[in-house]
């Protein structure tokens, strides 16, 4: 259902509802500790809006592979950003088609409230995360603003961001250490560190 959703919405998601703000973009691209030559799975990438950051950090060595379960949504993503060093995988979370430990990080920007088993998907990026590889969980927005527009829409009324306490307990019971989630008025950020 969700697929059909975004794949409905991929030709007017970068006028009408993608972030559009480049400072509040880079800022969040900023509390990405990711090193240049890394390889980067940006799970949910939608139309791409963070692709360019994230090659940015990746640098002329690194990787992005960018998934989406919305084939359109992809397409548009490809569209955009034609790089040789961005792989695009039509996949959902739930079953990533990637081999175990590949990844230096990965990256959830405005994916992880759609995440039909927030458990069992955190898990399947813990698996396909190198030792010590870090997740990164973020938004442009708050935590109370995400969940207010996403009950107004019937088909993602149930798609919420967890709180603090319920997001430590997640990426906790999903074997992440260094956890660390902030919920300000303006963003929401979460990292957590495979063991």
């Amino acid at each position: 259902m969700t697929k059909a959703y975004f794949n409905g919405q991929a030709d007017i998601w970068d006028e009408k509802i993608a972030e559009k703000d480049g400072c509040k973009l880079e800022s969040i691209s900023a509390c990405l500790t990711i090193e240049p030559g890394a390889t980067i799975l940006d799970v949910g990438t939608g139309t791409g809006v963070l692709l360019p950051y994230l090659l940015a950090k990746a640098g002329a060595e690194g990787k992005l592979i960018a998934l989406d379960h919305a084939d359109k949504m992809l397409a548009k993503a490809k569209a955009k950003n034609r790089h040789v060093n961005i792989r695009y995988i039509c996949a959902d979370i739930m079953s990533v088609p990637l081999a175990d430990e590949i990844c230096d990080a990965v990256v959830c920007y405005s994916s992880l409230p759609h995440f039909p088993d927030k458990p069992q998907a955190l898990l399947e990026i813990k698996r396909v995360l190198k030792k010590d590889g870090q997740l990164f969980i973020c938004h442009t927005s708050s935590r109370e603003h995400i969940n207010g527009i996403h009950r107004r829409i019937p088909t993602v009324q149930n798609d919420l961001l967890p709180d603090a306490i319920e997001m430590t307990l997640l990426l906790t019971n999903a074997g992440f250490t260094a956890i660390r989630v902030e919920d300000n008025t303006d963003s929401y950020f979460a990292c957590g560190k495979k063991r």
